[in-house]
C-alpha cells in the first residue's frame, strides 16, 4: 500500500460518512451554494508571467505538521493582498490536518479571488460540498482516477460551475486526458507513492501537452531562478504551499519570490 492508496481508502470512508451526515439537498440549501457565481481558474491563470496559486495548509504526510501558528483565512488574505491569482485550500483532514470549514472561512474573508479545493475528489458528492462552502474550482488528480470517472467528475464539476486543475504525475496519466475537456493541467513534482520530488517532471511532461492549456507545475517549489526556467518553457502558473507557509508572512513570502523572479528574469533577457 502506497501513502497515495491509504489516503483514497480513508477518502472513500469519509465521503460515505458525510453523505450519511449531510445529504445533498442539505448543502444546496448554503448560502454559498446559491447565491454567488463561481470565479474562473483558467481566466485567473492568463494574466502576464507567472501567475502564484498560493496553498493554505497546515501539514502533509511527508512533513508533519508544517504551521503550527495556523489561521487559514488571515493567511488566505495575505495572499490575496499580495496578489496570488488563485488560493489553494487544502480540506484532508486525516493526512492533512485540512477540513471544509477552512474553506468557508476562507470564502468569507477573500470574496474576489478564486479558490481551489485541493482534496482527493473521487465522488460527485465532494462537488457539491466544494460549492456549498464556496470553492470555485477542485483539484482531479489523474492518478488517482480511471479515465471515464476523470471525465465524468470533470462534467460535473462543469455542470456546477467550478473550474477543473486536472493534475498528473507521470507520462502515463496523459492518456487518460481529454484535450477537448480540460482547460488547466497541473504536472506535480512529488510522487505520490514516494513522495520524492522531482522538478524536472513538469518539463518533461508538459513537452506532451498542447500549447492551448494553462500549465501549471506543482510542489518542491522555492527557487526563483526554476520559476523563471519554467516560465521560458512556457508555464504559466506555479501552485506553492510549504516555502509560504513556513514563512513568517507568507504574503510577504510571496512578493518576494515573485520580485525576485522578476530581477532574474529581467537580469537573463540583458
Amino acid at each position: 500500500m502506497s501513502i497515495l492508496d491509504d489516503i483514497l481508502d480513508d477518502t472513500r470512508e469519509l465521503v460515505e460518512q458525510r453523505k450519511a451526515e449531510t445529504p445533498v439537498a442539505a448543502l444546496k440549501e448554503r448560502p454559498f451554494y446559491n447565491e454567488r457565481e463561481a470565479l474562473s481558474l483558467p481566466e485567473a491563470l492568463k494574466e502576464r508571467g507567472m501567475s502564484f496559486i498560493a496553498e493554505v495548509k497546515k501539514a502533509s504526510p511527508s512533513r508533519g505538521v508544517i504551521r503550527d501558528d495556523f489561521a487559514p483565512a488571515r493567511i488566505a488574505q495575505q495572499y490575496a493582498a499580495h496578489d496570488a491569482a488563485a488560493i489553494s485550500v487544502l480540506t484532508e483532514p486525516q493526512h492533512f490536518q485540512g477540513a471544509l470549514e477552512h474553506m468557508a472561512w476562507i470564502r468569507a474573508h477573500v470574496p474576489e479571488t478564486p479558490l481551489l479545493r485541493k482534496d482527493f475528489i473521487i465522488d460527485p458528492y465532494q462537488l457539491v460540498e466544494a460549492r456549498a462552502v464556496g470553492a470555485d474550482a477542485v483539484l482531479l488528480i489523474a492518478t488517482a482516477l480511471a479515465p471515464g470517472q476523470l471525465a465524468d467528475l470533470h462534467a460535473a464539476a462543469t455542470e456546477l460551475g467550478l473550474s477543473c486543475l486536472v493534475e498528473v504525475y507521470t507520462e502515463a496519466d496523459l492518456d487518460k486526458i481529454d484535450w477537448d475537456q480540460v482547460r488547466v493541467l497541473g504536472v506535480n513534482n512529488r510522487d505520490l507513492h514516494t513522495f520524492e520530488v522531482d522538478i524536472e517532471n513538469s518539463l518533461r511532461i508538459f513537452d506532451q501537452t498542447p500549447k492551448s492549456v494553462g500549465r501549471v507545475a506543482e510542489s518542491g517549489l522555492s527557487d526563483p531562478e526554476t520559476l523563471v526556467r519554467l516560465r521560458k518553457a512556457g508555464v504559466n502558473g506555479v501552485l506553492i504551499g510549504e516555502h509560504f507557509m513556513r514563512a513568517e508572512h507568507p504574503g510577504d513570502a510571496l512578493s518576494a519570490l515573485r520580485t525576485e523572479g522578476k530581477k532574474i528574469a529581467a537580469q537573463q533577457a540583458r
